[in-house]
């Protein structure tokens, strides 16, 4: 049975797990209204002799008396040694753990607070939470598409902004749907836009947003694709004065046009109009229809058309209207020997690949 006493919070993201873990803190502030009567306790744990000091403070915080009588409300905050680590995997910290679980049963009218990542979730004490406690698996309950969209626009709300829905998309493709950026970045156009009430539009995003971890290469991209040549020409020097490598930048080049591909496909089969909004119930359908050529795998691949974001396929369809078939498979060849080219040739001569490359791309 679960218990409303102990919560529970785990996920693969520190930023969307600490987060999560405050709204519930603060939901027990009123009942706690004064300082002596909470305790956050630092999670984090180098060896099983840290492990082992933070539960017994954990257990002697919650089972002390506030200074005005009744419970307290304790948050052990980014525990670290649920999973496979070292530590989270040394009998010494499982004893510890296993230890705790009686004084977590019976808080009386404390209130405690478990929040860590990173988790493995076979793990025996996440396990016995998933009973014991009132538990959330953020990545169980939130995709991380829809948690990082809910993330932007409560921060846009908090600062009394708006954004269009668009902006989020574009946001989320160019730093890789990163949370803890996300927010800074959001307000950073906020505090730029000032008292304008103007929403954060998607050519803002474009603006002043730069490239991060798995969104990189994402304007690079973009502009390779766009029909505008000069842009492209920029964005490749832009890319490599940067000193950025060149091998990321072509699977990314192959990647979307392997998409372009397939979006080929179904317009010219008559599933598709290069004008249509690709909703996600239209995407839903076409991935029914074809599901026997691509099985039944859910990982997000460019291999298949139809594990990937509406949104960001509703930005490549207006674009198959500049190719033909032909010409993107022509172009799928030109990137494969372009990448034999960057293997065989020194990195001085790695732009000239990639102008080369979009003198390709944009030829008439």
């Amino acid at each position: 049975m679960s218990s409303t006493s102990f919560h529970c919070v785990i996920g693969d993201d520190d930023f969307l797990v600490r987060q999560r873990a405050q709204e519930i803190f603060e939901q027990f502030l009123e009942k706690f209204p004064d300082d002596l009567s909470r305790e956050v306790i630092d999670g984090r744990a180098d060896r099983v002799d840290d492990a082992e000091r933070i539960l017994r403070e954990a257990k002697a915080a919650a089972g002390t008396l506030s200074l005005f009588g009744g419970g307290k409300l304790v948050w052990l905050n980014e525990i670290n040694f649920l999973n496979m680590s070292k530590t989270g995997s040394a009998q010494g910290s499982k004893a510890a753990l296993e230890e705790c679980k009686h004084f977590l049963e019976n808080l009386g009218e404390s209130i405690v607070i478990l929040s860590a990542c990173p988790v493995h979730r076979s793990h025996g004490f996440i396990k016995w939470m998933q009973q014991a406690s009132t538990f959330v698996d953020v990545a169980k309950n939130e995709k991380q598409d829809f948690a990082f969209r809910r993330l932007i626009e409560e921060t846009a709300k908090e600062i009394k902004t708006s954004i269009d829905a668009g902006a989020i998309e574009c946001l989320a493709a160019k730093i890789g749907s990163h949370p803890r950026l996300g927010v800074e970045e959001i307000k950073k156009m906020a505090c730029y836009l000032g008292s304008e009430n103007s929403p954060i539009t998607e050519e803002l995003v474009m603006e002043m947003v730069p490239d991060f971890g798995e969104g990189d290469f994402f304007e690079a991209s973009e502009a390779f694709f766009s029909g505008d040549l000069e842009w492209a020409m920029q964005a490749m020097d832009t890319h490599f004065f940067q000193g950025k490598d060149a091998r990321p930048l072509l699977s990314t080049l192959q990647n979307r046009n392997r998409l372009l591909i397939q979006l080929r496909v179904l317009v010219d089969g008559g599933e598709l109009g290069p004008n249509d909004r690709l909703s996600k119930a239209t995407l839903e359908t076409l991935a029914r229809k074809y599901a026997q050529h691509f099985g039944e795998s859910s990982e997000k691949s460019t291999l298949n058309l139809f594990s990937q974001n509406p949104w960001f396929l509703g930005r490549l369809l207006p674009l198959v209207g500049k190719f033909s078939a032909r010409r993107l498979i022509d172009l799928q060849s030109f990137l494969i020997q372009a990448f034999q080219d960057v293997l065989a040739q020194p990195k001085e001569s790695h732009p000239q690949i990639f102008k080369n490359l979009a003198l390709s791309a944009h030829a008439k």
